[in-house]
Formats: structure tokens, C-alpha cells, sequence
């Protein structure tokens, strides 16, 4: 049985019905986004829980072998050479997990969210479009689109119509906009519907970006949606 990841717990009122799970980028932890939650306007959405996983902690090549939390390891700065399939495939399975935690405790997997910044929004587009259940939608913040070549074979057909809201900044250093690009331009080729969003940032986040979260959650989470 695994383990459930290390988390912070929000909840936007009592007895949620809808769930956020969001992964935090490398090196960071799940209180880089906990704050943002109060600046979220969730008018019309069911009351949602929103969970912030702590990433183990491993070696990254990249970073000089240094000790931090990731969700796999990065071996080159472009991001998609030497890709770390058992990394990531060791981290989906502990995001299935945290899913079917939500689950166990009465919120349906189609009132959930995947979300993340980053090598989390790597990590969302990856476990999410390989679920098995309809989610309710797939955040990817300043990310990319990792193993794309094996989407293809894996993706399962119960989210293929899932919503997914691409954001990303115009001066990104880390995960530049061209890489994002050929994440969004994979996915279309494949049928997704996909959101596209940029806005004139670095590898952070935009108050217009903010309100745009606000409005895709109310789009996907709204109390009305079954």
C-alpha cells in the first residue's frame, strides 16, 4: 500500500465536495501555493478542498546532484532529453494515491482537479491524462508536457475530453515559452481541448493568471456541475 505524501489541507467551507490537488514545482514545497488560495474567487463553486503534496526529496542531476524535493530527476536543462521515466512513473503513483484518498473520502473523481507549477504542472499533465476516472479538469502552470512520446499509447479515454488550462509566462527562463508551446501543440494533435493562456511574467505567476484560475475552477468545480 503507499504511503500518502506528506500534505497541507484548505478547505474553501466545511463538507467539500470538489478537490484541488496541487504540486508544487522543484525545490519548492506544498506551501508555495497554499497562499493562493484566499485570493481565489470560488463564487459558485461547491465548497473544495484543496490539497498541497510535499514532493519527496532526491539527487538532482541538473542542480549538481543536490539533495531537494522533486518529483523526478532533471538531467538536462532542456528539460525533455535523458527524461526520467521511473521518476515520474514513481510519482504518478503516489498522486494516484492522494487521488483515491479524495475518493475514499466521498468527493467522485469527476469534482477533482489536478494541478501544477512547474515540474507539478509536468507531473499533472502526466498522471492526469493516464487516470482512469473523468477528472474534472488539468491545471498545468509553467510546465511542459513530459514522456510525450508514450502519451500517445498510455493516455486513457476517460479524460480525453477533460478540460486542461495551459498558462504560461513570456520571459520564462526555467521552462521556456517554445518548450510550453510544444507541449500545447502535442496535446491538440492528439484531440485535447486545451486553454491557452500567456502572460508577460517570468517562471511565476500573474495576477491576470490568477484570475483566470478563479474562472476555470468555477467553469469545472461550479455547484451546478454533476
Amino acid at each position: 500500500m503507499t504511503t500518502l505524501l506528506q500534505r497541507i489541507e484548505i478547505e474553501s467551507a466545511p463538507h467539500p465536495t470538489a478537490a484541488v490537488i496541487w504540486l508544487h514545482g522543484l525545490g519548492a514545497s506544498g506551501d508555495d501555493f497554499a497562499a493562493i488560495v484566499p485570493e481565489l474567487d470560488l463564487t459558485g463553486c461547491a465548497p473544495i478542498r484543496f490539497v498541497f503534496p510535499h514532493a519527496p526529496t532526491m539527487p538532482v542531476s541538473v542542480n549538481n546532484g543536490y539533495v531537494m524535493p522533486a518529483w523526478y530527476d532533471i538531467k538536462n536543462a532542456d528539460l525533455v532529453r535523458q527524461e526520467d521515466p521511473a521518476g515520474i512513473h514513481a510519482s504518478a503513483r503516489a498522486i494516484e494515491a492522494l487521488v483515491a484518498h479524495e475518493v475514499a473520502r466521498g468527493i467522485a473523481p469527476e469534482h477533482i482537479v489536478l494541478a501544477g507549477f512547474s515540474q507539478g504542472c509536468a507531473m499533472a499533465l502526466h498522471t492526469g491524462l493516464r487516470h482512469s476516472a473523468r477528472l474534472a479538469g488539468i491545471m498545468a502552470l509553467s510546465g511542459y508536457l513530459p514522456l510525450a512520446d508514450t502519451l500517445a499509447t498510455e493516455r486513457h479515454p476517460a479524460n480525453f475530453k477533460t478540460p486542461i488550462f495551459m498558462a504560461h509566462g513570456t520571459a520564462d527562463p526555467v521552462v521556456p515559452l517554445t518548450r510550453a508551446e510544444a507541449s500545447r501543440q502535442a496535446l491538440l494533435v492528439q484531440g485535447y481541448a486545451v486553454q491557452w493562456h500567456t502572460y508577460p511574467m517570468p517562471h511565476s505567476v500573474h495576477p491576470q493568471e490568477v484570475a483566470d484560475i478563479s474562472a476555470f475552477l468555477q467553469s469545472v468545480l461550479g455547484a451546478n456541475k454533476g
